[in-house]
């Protein structure tokens, strides 16, 4: 297992941006976001980058062309993203069904698929460059709700990236969105599955009423001044590879009392506890660790197919750093399933009651690290024509905001990466720590915790 840290360096040369329009008329309404989607939280950009090797039976296609053609077509199902976000009443969000469109990029890179190798992961090197930020286009209210960049690579492959406001949709609605773009591209006229967007079905009751405890969304008292925040202006970021061998390295360290738990717990508690080590947290500062989890197909959630708005909760389980620190990876494991047992219909209705009755809050706290499950998001699938993507999925991380995706790195181990931000002191004690996993034994004993 090793953090990318790759010197390639390459040259991107970018037409200029452009908007790219609905092919055919779009209502012009305003449409409400729900209590989920417009929470703090979600007002960001998530940038998503997909790699794809050349086919030749694509010889004499451009992708650029055929994939921003395709994208108007597609505009025309789903022209909430054509338009421009506005606030309303008690911060409430909604989009001017405007047409304006969104904004697209065409450029060429001197490199090839090949010479990328392993940085084909988050964060690939000149990821600025693969998706310039357009000056103005980056806010929340009023500026595009999607950023795309088709960049074509010298082996006749190329790179798709977009950047998406967070509040429209999660990475499963944009999956949908992009699977209606490759459809298109592939010549349908009317995408297989139509979009929904009935948000209404997660708004909050009518009283609202908070019936459920939320730590993610607690006010974080820094009493010892080591939860230290996020300059993203002083952090770099590391991407790390969890192979066969260093997986395995963890599960031996985990007793068979704790019963059956998954690659994604395992390694969320094992980041989140390297993490809190190395940030040298106060033993008795309060750590939360946060999980998304996802509503979609569960029993009980009725949300018809097609919906593509945010449909997850971000429940989170509470320790003292040095319970965290001092007890074995069996401690950090039972409080990640804890947080994921939270999940109920209860919980989602009190989330966005809670939105509506506290200003719609934030999680984004110091102390507070979440860890997304985006190993089966289906971006893998998204064919534009090219085929399936060698790397496709999140970026990079985002601020607090990790996540766990699936990874083939260049000697054909199948694994998965989690990339973090970190200020530069605690990245290199965040790397020993997670290098010690191999040449150390976690002691045996639990301490027991009252929070």
């Amino acid at each position: 297992m090793a953090s990318s840290s790759s010197p390639l360096v390459f040259s991107v040369k970018r037409c200029d941006p452009e908007f790219v329009r609905p092919t055919n008329p779009t209502p012009r309404e305003l449409k409400q976001l729900s209590d989920i989607d417009d929470q703090e939280g979600l007002r960001l950009q998530i940038p998503v980058i997909m790699f794809y090797p050349n086919n030749p039976l694509m010889k004499g296609k451009d992708p650029v062309k055929v994939i921003r053609e395709a994208l108007g077509k597609a505009l025309v199902y789903y022209y909430p993203f054509a338009g421009r976000l506005i606030e309303g009443d008690n911060r409430k969000l909604m989009v001017d069904c405007t047409g304006e469109g969104v904004l697209f990029i065409e450029a060429d890179a001197d490199t090839t698929l090949e010479n990328l190798g392993d940085a084909i992961q988050p964060m690939c090197p000149c990821f600025e460059e693969l998706l310039y930020d357009v000056p103005g286009s980056g806010g929340i209210l009023g500026s595009p709700l999607v950023l795309i960049q088709v960049t074509r690579l010298r082996c006749r492959g190329f790179i798709f990236a977009l950047r998406l406001n967070h509040t429209m949709s999660g990475i499963p609605g944009l999956v949908q969105f992009l699977n209606a773009i490759s459809e298109m591209a592939q010549g349908l006229s009317v995408p297989s599955l139509l979009p929904i967007w009935q948000r209404e079905l997660l708004n909050a009751r009518n009283p609202p009423r908070i019936t459920c405890i939320h730590h993610e969304y607690e006010e974080v008292t820094n009493t010892k001044g080591t939860l230290m925040a996020m300059d993203e202006n002083n952090l770099v970021h590391r991407s790390f590879f969890f192979g066969p061998k260093e997986i395995r390295a963890l599960r031996n360290r985990l007793p068979a009392s704790l019963g059956a738990s998954t690659t994604f717990e395992v390694l969320t508690a094992y980041v989140w506890r390297c993490r809190t080590i190395a940030f040298a947290v106060d033993p008795d500062e309060v750590v939360r660790i946060i999980c998304s989890i996802s509503m979609r197909g569960k029993r009980g959630f009725e949300l018809p197919p097609g919906y593509y708005g945010n449909a997850v909760v971000t429940p989170a389980s509470i320790t003292k750093a040095g319970m965290l620190c001092k007890n074995p990876l069996e401690y950090a494991v039972r409080l990640v399933k804890k947080a994921k047992a939270e999940m109920s219909q209860e919980y989602v209705k009190s989330v966005a009651d809670l939105m509506v009755i506290k200003g719609r809050p934030s999680f984004m706290h110091p102390g507070n690290y979440m860890v997304a499950d985006v190993t089966r998001d289906g971006s893998g699938e998204i064919d534009f024509g090219w085929g399936k993507p060698v790397y496709s999925g999140l970026a990079r991380a985002i601020s607090i905001i990790s996540f766990c995706a699936r990874f083939r790195n260049s000697k054909g181990e199948e694994g998965n990466v989690i990339p973090i931000w970190l200020p530069p002191p605690v990245m290199e004690r965040f790397e020993q720590e997670i290098k010690k996993m191999t040449k150390e034994e976690e002691p045996v004993r639990l301490i027991t915790s009252k929070l």
